[in-house]
Formats: C-alpha cells, structure tokens, sequence
C-alpha cells in the first residue's frame, strides 16, 4: 500500500537490452559474417522501406526481396516467412518503448497531479504509435488474424504496462485475476484502441471530415478514464 510522499515504485525494467542481439547464423546453421550480417541489415533496411511507403504498398516477402535487391532463395537463409522478418523489425522498439511511454510508469503518480501524469501517458504512448504506425498496424492485423506469434508479441508489449498501472492503483501486481488488474487491462485495451484508431493511415480517407479522429479529445478522454480508474482502487487501497 502506499500514500503520497512515498519512495519512487520500483519496478523492473524489460530484461531485454537496447542493443537487439546480433545473429551468428543464417537459417542454414552458416556462421553470418560481415557480409551475411550486412545482408540481413539490408533486409531489414528494405522491409522498413517498404512500411514507410503508401498506405496501399504490399508488405511480403517478395516485395522485401525486391526492394533489397535479392533473390527470394538469398533471403529465405535468413527469414522462413513474413512473421518472423516483422519480429525481427520489431524486436528494437522494446527500447524505444521505454524510453518513449514505459518509463512514465515507473515512478507512482501523486494524487494532486494525476491527471497531467495520465495526458502525459497517453500522449507519449501515441507518439510511439504515430512513429511506428505501419509496422505496429500490421502487427496487430496479424494478430487478429490469429498469428500466434504475433498475438504473443502483442501481449509481451501489454503486459508491463498493465503490471505498472496495477502498481500505480497501489495494488499488488504480482497477484493475478484481482479486479485491479482486470481494471488495468481494460483501461490499457481502450487506450491501444484509441491510438490506434488516431494513428490509422486508412481511416481518415473513408471517414467524412466531419467524423475524422479528433486526437487531442480522443487522449483527454482516455486520460480522464484512466485517471479515474487509478483513483478508485487507490481509495480502496487506503480502506
């Protein structure tokens, strides 16, 4: 239990470094040397091309291929297919996700400022999201479209933010199933939803401009939300 004054929470930082593990081997056991790594860089290097292209730009291996300037046998030693190139892109955002949105967490929010600490959140959490609007995008579709490792991906990205809202309602994050960690879970699937919707490329060209995404209503919204949630359960962590 805590009350305002108390120590900075401590919470564990992803064990995961900010430098992503260099690879020794291609998909053939070959050890990678300077000039396989630099091949897997350029795949790498295409793949985000490509997302960083129109909305409407295919994302395949063929595509990644072709805008890497390889033959499909050349990249198929270092990806077997489209889900596991995307991990791999995705594999240096664990460090750019905390220092962007996880770190905000980390320290608990006094009651009289929890409202600007909550917009300060969200906020950075859109920013991620704006930056990496695409890549994250199709994670996601993926993921609906039942990638399991996609989906677990996904949850791996959830999970520390709804352990440290947890903590921030001054509840116990290692007991599970409790109402406050279904509370956290929600309120961190509504703000997901949320910048999701404000970061979609698509949306604004089907959507009249009179229903366009309002972005800086939609996280004062998720803020207030999320203040309130915070709220009840340190009242109730209080007695």
């Amino acid at each position: 239990m805590y009350v305002d004054g108390a120590q900075p929470i401590k919470l564990d930082k992803p064990k995961r470094t900010a430098t992503p593990k260099v690879l020794s081997y291609n998909l053939n056991g070959q050890r990678l040397g300077r000039k396989g790594r630099d091949t897997r860089d350029r795949i790498l290097a295409a793949t985000h091309e490509l997302l960083a292209g129109a909305i409407d730009t295919p994302i395949s291996l063929s595509a990644v291929a072709r805008q890497a300037g390889l033959g499909m046998t050349s990249l198929y030693q270092y990806f077997t297919d489209l889900t596991e190139l995307l991990l791999a892109v995705l594999d240096p955002l664990t460090a750019e996700a905390e220092e962007s949105y996880l770190k905000h967490l980390r320290e608990r929010w006094p009651d009289d400022t929890l409202n600007a600490h909550c917009l300060e959140f969200v906020t950075a959490l859109h920013g991620f999201w704006h930056r990496n609007s695409m890549l994250l995008h199709l994670r996601n579709a993926m993921a609906d479209q039942r990638d399991k490792r996609m989906s677990a991906q996904r949850v791996r990205a959830a999970q520390p933010v709804i352990l440290m809202l947890v903590e921030q309602m001054d509840q116990d994050p290692g007991l599970r199933g409790t109402p406050a960690q279904g509370m956290a879970t929600v309120l961190y699937t509504g703000i997901e939803r949320v910048v999701t919707v404000a970061t979609d490329r698509i949306l604004p060209t089907v959507l009249p401009g009179e229903f366009s995404p309002n972005v800086r209503n939609f996280l004062r919204a998720e803020a207030r939300l999320l203040e309130l949630g915070i709220r009840e359960f340190r009242e109730e962590a209080r007695g």
